[in-house]
């Protein structure tokens, strides 16, 4: 993808290969180009929908063959991998083969909501309007029949249907390579780039001093060594010296390095906008004995087992690997057994937002993508025990630790639960403003401590093309009902008359929150107040934030 973006195309087919031009006019009393059928063709596929759900193929492959025409809706900055968790989600639900109707929820529909999430562009209305004009007409219903024949058989290369385990198999393969081949090209760059500086330094030094100079190569020899030596035996193994002099490419990525790059971009992060997390809050032994006292006796025998897993995991630092397939499913039968006392559902939480602080814990978490556990637990945190609620606001703040885990509490698919629809973000949003708003010191200290770090995610560099999905006015449309949701809780937060801490770090969330969304949140805050200048005085750092919001507010 191009630094402008990648372009998006709408294809437009007449189903009717020309005959609704050619008959339109004498059969529905009005003129009328084609029955349309649309697809959206983005990152190199054509995606479309019909009585088989949701389809992808090569651009102008399909039984239609060419597109009649060709309209660009514009640009999207939004990377692939989220455009197909976004399509995953749809699949599921809004856009799955069930719900197609030829003429209320079809292709068009999906081009256009396709259209609208990537650029923020609908598709032209002549397309969308089509069926009242057919419907209006009174020919118009005895054609349906020759519409749902010729619509119903569309078609595409065996295989390629999304919900296909060929075509996952295949996309995931694909995906894959594409991000090996970006993530070597970028590695190559930063390689390249960190040994001209390093030699850019030895230059500068030996020019201001011949002694200096050679310290400093005795010193950079030594450091070389232990930083590049395994990658310059390689090299040297090929017969090269580490860069290809014709085309410039680095011909082996040294993994130590990768490791170390990747520790100084979180470091850095921390150090821009550290997370608020609670280390020390947790006593694992002791939480783990407790546990055991609670459930030993009341639970199946064969499910201890994974009490000794997470001994292994907490106490033993074994890895993530220590905890088996069925170990969400247990921690699922804790969380959701009313046989057992609250207590446990509050300990088994303590221990997962210890948990948290390890950088591994997102493996686990991402085995949680099809039941979602965790996030429907927590989707009730109103009404549960306030215990449980601290425990449970605790893991969120913890899993802000790591940019991994942080961004798995801001995935935005949604999935059905109940008479409603619900994703990570709405959920973790959910519980920070209920614990912002809580009644209880502890778990305002948490809220404050939750919505802070959601604030600062949002303007982490990997976040930004998220931020830009849509429209092109604003930076984010994901996070656009959410940013207004936490402003707000923060604003009544704000009457309660928090101390210098607890009023920096809101102070400091509604600033990002003013930048992120710069139309509604400055509105709330100059409607519903209190005005932020009421806590000019208390100290620097909050004034720095306070004049930060002024800049926003008209």
């Amino acid at each position: 993808m191009g630094e402008a973006g990648e372009e998006v195309l709408l294809y437009v087919y007449d189903l009717t290969g020309g005959m609704a031009k050619a008959l339109g006019e004498s059969l529905l009393q009005k003129p009328i180009e084609g029955i349309w059928h649309t697809a959206i063709v983005v990152f190199g596929k054509e995606h479309f929908f019909g009585s088989n759900g949701i389809s992808v193929c090569s651009p102008g492959t399909t039984a239609l063959g060419s597109p009649l025409r060709t309209h660009s809706l514009g640009k999207t900055c939004l990377p692939e991998d989220v455009f197909q968790e976004y399509l995953r989600g749809l699949e599921q639900d809004t856009f799955s083969a069930d719900k197609y109707n030829l003429l209320r929820h079809n292709c068009n529909n999906f081009s256009n909501e396709i259209s609208q999430f990537l650029c923020g562009n609908s598709i032209p209305e002549y397309i969308l309007n089509l069926p009242d004009e057919i419907l209006s007409t009174p020919f118009g219903k005895q054609l349906q029949p020759v519409l749902e024949y010729f619509s119903n058989n569309i078609g595409v290369h065996p295989g390629l249907t999304r919900s296909s385990s060929d075509f996952e198999s295949l996309n995931n393969d694909i995906d894959s390579a594409r991000k090996q081949s970006a993530l070597l090209e970028e590695k190559r760059i930063k390689l390249n780039e960190k040994l001209e500086k390093r030699d850019k330094r030895k230059k500068k030094k030996k020019n201001k001093s011949k002694h200096l100079s050679d310290s400093f190569c005795t010193e950079s020899g030594a450091a070389s060594s232990s930083r590049y030596g395994d990658n310059y035996r390689k090299m040297s193994e090929n017969g090269t010296n580490g860069v290809n002099v014709a085309n410039g490419v680095q011909p082996v990525i040294d993994n130590d390095i990768e490791d170390m790059e990747k520790k100084e971009l979180e470091l850095k992060r921390k150090e821009r906008d550290p997370p608020i997390v609670f280390q020390d809050t947790i006593n694992v032994q002791n939480e783990l004995e407790r546990l055991v006292g609670l459930i030993d006796g009341r639970i199946n025998p064969d499910d201890m087992q994974y009490v000794a897993e997470l001994d292994q995991y907490m106490l033993e630092n074994e890895g993530s690997w220590a905890l088996g397939e069925g170990f969400l499913s247990f921690v699922g039968r804790l969380l959701n057994d009313d046989q057992l006392v609250s207590e446990v559902r509050e300990t088994m939480l303590n221990i997962l937002a210890a948990a948290a602080l390890k950088d591994d814990i997102i493996l686990v978490l991402h085995q949680d993508r099809r039941e979602h556990i965790l996030m429907n637990y927590a989707n009730g945190f109103d009404k549960l025990p306030l215990l449980e609620q601290l425990a449970l606001a605790l893991f969120m703040c913890n899993l802000f630790e790591h940019s991994t885990t942080s961004e798995w509490l801001l995935y935005i698919s949604e999935w059905q639960l109940g008479s409603g629809s619900v994703s990570n973000i709405r959920v973790t949003t959910k519980v920070a403003v209920n614990s912002l708003l809580s009644e209880d010191k502890v778990l305002q200290d948490r809220g404050t401590a939750l919505v802070h770090n959601l604030a600062c995610k949002e303007k982490m560099l990997k976040n930004q093309n998220i931020r830009r999905l849509l429209p092109a006015a604003s930076f984010s449309k994901v996070f656009d009902d959410v940013v207004v949701e936490l402003a707000m809780a923060v604003l009544q937060y704000f009457n309660s008359k928090p101390d210098e801490e607890h009023s920096f770090r809101c102070m400091k969330s509604l600033a990002r929150f003013c930048q992120i969304s710069r139309q509604d949140v400055p509105q709330l805050v100059q409607m519903i107040g209190p005005p932020p200048s009421t806590f000019k005085g208390m100290s620097n750092r909050i004034d720095e934030q306070i004049a930060e919001i002024q800049n926003y507010l008209r």
